[in-house]
């Protein structure tokens, strides 16, 4: 039988690279995301490429009205969820804490966080009643550990990988995987969103080495999400060659 995957933040980074990895595997998919354009953009290609079924939901996950609109006016054919990838996530400002943004903070929080957290909530009926599911929660090496500037950004990561944590143990009963999946560098919009615009410093961010790419991440997600039922991966670091941890880059 045909797999289903929702994916959060679909249209671009990792949930793009993971929705073009998962048709290409024959999967259909469930793309969400806040630009309309780029999500009717992205279904027309994977439909004509692989062959495969799309549907499109398009809200803010930092909006706990519209995930729980949107989620539930999924057709009943739709509702059979496999895997749930809440990718939908950002860092924004590179700042000390006394001179960071608040609305940084809040946007950070409120989506990282809190959009998970609502997401997660909305799909959890479908997986339950079908007895089976499992949730796929992108956090980063800054949720393993807190460096400096990284203040807001870190503790939302760190929130992640707890909350990965408390769900795996709270949905043993109902046969559900749980796996917190941990990037550090990647080079994607993720630093042009971060220093909001500024090419310069966004480049920069990768000069000197080789980041980790959407796709890498994608990889690993479709691996952990085609293991045996009775298997289950929790948690998994992962860096590229030239990185450590949070604080050791060697360029």
């Amino acid at each position: 039988m045909t797999k289903t995957i929702l994916i959060t933040g679909a249209t671009a980074g990792f949930g793009r690279a993971t929705a073009e990895h998962f048709a290409t595997a024959g999967w259909n998919c469930i793309i969400t995301g806040r630009r309309a354009d780029r999500l009717t953009e992205l279904a027309t290609e994977l439909k004509n490429k692989f062959a495969v079924e799309i549907y499109t939901l398009c809200f803010d996950v930092q909006n706990r009205e519209d995930v729980f609109t949107a989620i539930n006016s999924l057709p009943t054919e739709w509702q059979s969820i496999d895997v749930l990838l809440n990718n939908a996530g950002l860092a924004l400002g590179r700042d000390s804490f006394e001179l960071a943004n608040l609305d940084d903070w809040d946007t950070m929080i409120n989506t990282n966080v809190k959009g998970l957290m609502y997401v997660t909530k909305a799909v959890l009926p479908f997986m339950i009643a079908h007895k089976k599911g499992h949730i796929i929660n992108i956090g980063s090496t800054a949720g393993k550990e807190v460096y400096k500037d990284g203040n807001g950004y870190c503790a939302s990561k760190h929130a992640v990988d707890a909350i990965s944590k408390a769900m795996r143990i709270d949905l043993l009963p109902h046969q559900i995987k749980v796996t917190a999946i941990h990037p550090g560098a990647a080079e994607t919009e993720f630093s042009l969103v971060r220093f909001k615009g500024d090419d310069q410093k966004a480049n920069a961010v990768y000069d000197g080495y080789k980041a980790l790419e959407a796709k890498d991440i994608a990889e690993i997600v479709y691996y952990v999400s085609t293991l045996p039922a009775h298997v289950c991966i929790n948690d998994l670091v992962v860096t590229c060659l030239s990185q450590a941890n949070s604080f050791y880059l060697h360029k």
